[in-house]
């Protein structure tokens, strides 16, 4: 039976509106039919999970001689408390004070609909337009007996915000926030569970993918179609990324108009959210022809930088020894040195977790060691400016038996999604 929009579809199509018909729209379509949510059993962050990162978190505050964290909008706002908002002109913010109930502040006409998402005990106070939400921090640290105290400033926190808080408290010690980065770094069990069904979306949606590209296609088609499956399937998408032939050899792609060939690369790079936790994976085939000799050499090359790089991360291991094991069997293979091309310009890996990028990275020179809960991005590609590109990333988890996967690597240039 023809759904309302495909008798639309058809109907355009035959008063000749080509632009109205797609492979995108139709493939769009498919998606919906042909794949089901993989998200419905999954067990969202809870509240005494939150309670427990604010136990957590009052403890190193007090080990470390921090008074109160001062929190805006984002990531770490949700880690804590829940709270879903967006930043703007007007202050929304968390204070947590190293003993005793956090404060959340908001302007008066948003605090309803703060309420909805809160997701820990906590004093709720509001402002009016005409005053300044700076002072009411103030007022609340001044009640701890915290006028003169050590205040973390988590890294993402505003300028205005923090020149606001100096004026208003001008004796308190404004430092560096040293607890959230640490605690958001080491995964527990349960965001472990929340980022894995996200990588499962997303290797899903890459399987129903792969079979819908057809020659002459865009990044934009491609993209699109990556975004119906993941939606269909249940995770919010984030990004795809897709370049074709030699805009691979960029890592971030290229203006240049792009379209499927047979015979050249498609490096695809996309991600998803699952319950406020990411996923982030790169796949990279060539597209209706068998892989030429370079092509294959350069897609063996990058597999093998994936394997050296799961192996060196060891439990103890300083991060940066991760991409040096990397580039060191590169530039045995000829490429480089270190970041220069033909090569590895970027990073082996990055954090991941309820960003896509977060600290800590593996990279050169990073002396943080790998520790169980930590998580990565293991992406090791290789790029030939002019030529072509080749990025496989899948992510890992370190457990206390070592690293272990969300999505395995592809095993072979011929079976390149996995």
């Amino acid at each position: 039976m023809l759904t309302p929009d495909r008798r639309g579809l058809l109907g355009y199509a035959a008063a000749g509106i080509a632009a109205a018909v797609t492979p995108r729209l139709f493939a769009q379509e498919r998606a919906a039919e042909a794949l089901t949510s993989l998200t419905q059993g999954i067990k969202p962050i809870r509240r005494a999970e939150r309670a427990d990162r604010l136990s957590r978190a009052q403890a190193m505050m007090q080990a470390k001689g921090i008074d109160a964290l001062l929190i805006e909008p984002g990531a770490s706002l949700i880690y804590y408390s829940g709270v879903r908002w967006w930043r703007s002109e007007r202050l929304t913010a968390l204070v947590i004070p190293a003993t005793g109930a956090p404060l959340i502040l908001c302007p008066f006409f948003e605090k309803p609909s703060i309420d909805e998402s809160l997701g820990i005990s906590a004093e709720v106070r509001v402002w009016q337009e005409h005053e300044s939400p700076h002072a009411l921090v103030a007022a609340f640290l001044t009640e701890k007996g915290l006028a003169k105290g050590r205040i973390g400033i988590e890294e993402t926190v505003r300028y205005f915000a923090v020149d606001g808080l100096k004026a208003a408290l001008p004796q308190a010690r404004l430092t560096t926030d040293p607890v959230t980065r640490a605690l958001r770094m080491r995964k527990t069990p349960a965001e472990i569970a929340l980022m894995q069904t996200a990588a499962d979306v997303t290797m899903a949606a890459y399987r129903w993918t792969y079979r819908q590209v057809k020659a002459g296609m865009t990044p934009a088609d491609i993209g699109a179609l990556m975004t119906a499956a993941t939606t269909a399937l249940g995770g919010k998408s984030e990004f795809n990324l897709v370049l074709l032939g030699e805009a691979a050899a960029y890592p971030h792609g290229s203006g240049k108009p792009q379209a499927v060939r047979a015979g050249e690369v498609v490096l695809m790079d996309c991600g998803c959210t699952v319950g406020d936790y990411q996923s982030d994976i790169s796949r990279t085939f060539v597209y209706g022809a068998a892989p030429t000799a370079q092509q294959r050499t350069v897609w063996n090359d990058v597999a093998q930088g994936q394997t050296i790089a799961f192996a060196a991360a060891k439990l103890d291991t300083p991060a940066g020894a991760v991409d040096d094991a990397v580039r060191a069997h590169y530039e045995s293979r000829g490429y480089g040195p270190g970041y220069a091309l033909p090569g590895l310009s970027h990073r082996t890996g990055h954090g991941i977790g309820m960003e896509g990028h977060e600290p800590v990275n593996l990279v050169h020179g990073e002396t943080t060691k790998l520790d169980v809960g930590m998580c990565f991005s293991n992406e090791p590609g290789l790029y030939l400016p002019g030529t072509m590109g080749v990025r496989m990333e899948d992510c890992f988890h370190m457990t206390a038996r070592g690293p272990a996967w969300f999505s395995k690597p592809p095993v072979s240039i011929e079976a390149p999604i996995g």
